[in-house]
């Protein structure tokens, strides 16, 4: 996999995502929501560390400086 994903947009997902987790764990939501806001979290995170973002490539897409 080719990262497609800035340094910057990297660390701003990995913080969002640990954000959410944050908010799913200490009882932010509940029920539906809680799993949503897991998923959304683990979806950031994954993205971030890696620096490839699928949906990026779906669209031809790259916030990466060649």
């Amino acid at each position: 996999m080719k990262t497609n994903e800035s340094n910057v947009e990297r660390i701003i997902r990995v913080i969002g995502g640990v954000v959410l987790l944050a908010l799913g764990i200490f009882g932010g939501v509940q029920g539906t929501w809680q799993v949503v806001v897991f998923v959304l979290s683990a979806l950031l995170i994954i993205t971030g560390a890696t620096g490839f973002c699928p949906a990026y490539r779906l669209f031809n897409f790259s916030t990466k400086k060649s």
